[in-house]
């Protein structure tokens, strides 16, 4: 398993669940690196965070979700913030917060898995499985639900100024964050939704507070 020691930039990470915690709720999506067949590669998939767990779902027929229930993995969640302009581009660089967390995920219990699913999508949707019927036996069967327990992982934290060199402060050239704001959302309806169904309060919550998956 690697270390959770960092070599390079050490100020850089944190070890406050606090702030790990403050990042896995600021986004849903985390990529899931493996190796598979020989190959390393990455795995993009959205994910919520349920029981101190980090879950994810898909099909049962997938090859990915197989392979990522019979290995050890590890898991990045980054978050970008905004820029850090400095005065020379080789200072210049991102305002970030970046998880990456070890471990091997666990099959969620067939009896467990319909309220975690719901669990799921109401973090990508909220509150949006109490507004659509129950899942049906046959899609269950078609789901497999994965948990990751958060025991393991390690954090990074971006957030300085630049650090110019005296020559360049002495400059003429702006320095400076620019920071990403909150993004907007629209609602766009389906092409086949009857007339006079409006928007629940589901979508108007994701509406209002968008910055919360992306």
């Amino acid at each position: 398993m690697p270390s959770l020691v960092s070599q390079r930039m050490p100020e850089k990470m944190s070890t406050e669940r606090a702030a790990l915690d403050e990042l896995l709720g600021s986004t849903v999506l985390a990529h899931v690196g493996l190796v598979v067949d020989g190959s390393a590669v990455v795995f993009p998939t959205g994910f919520a965070v349920i029981d101190d767990r980090l879950v994810i779902h898909g099909s049962t027929g997938s090859r990915w979700m197989r392979a990522i229930a019979a290995q050890e993995v590890s898991v990045t969640v980054t978050k970008v913030d905004g820029v850090v302009v400095a005065r020379s581009t080789f200072e210049s660089s991102m305002l970030y917060r970046s998880a990456m967390l070890f471990g091997r995920f666990e099959t969620i219990d067939p009896a467990d898995k319909p309220a975690v699913l719901d669990a799921l999508s109401d973090r990508f949707i909220p509150n949006r499985s109490a507004e659509v019927r129950p899942s049906s036996k046959k899609e269950l069967a078609a789901t497999v639900a994965l948990a990751l327990p958060i025991d393991r992982w390690s954090l990074r934290v971006s957030a300085d100024w630049p650090e110019d060199e005296e020559s360049d402060i002495a400059g003429d050239a702006w320095a400076g964050f620019v920071r990403f704001g909150a993004p907007s959302a629209t609602a766009e309806a389906a092409p086949d939704l009857r007339d006079g169904i409006e928007p629940p309060a589901s979508v108007h919550e994701l509406l209002a507070h968008p910055e919360r998956i992306v």
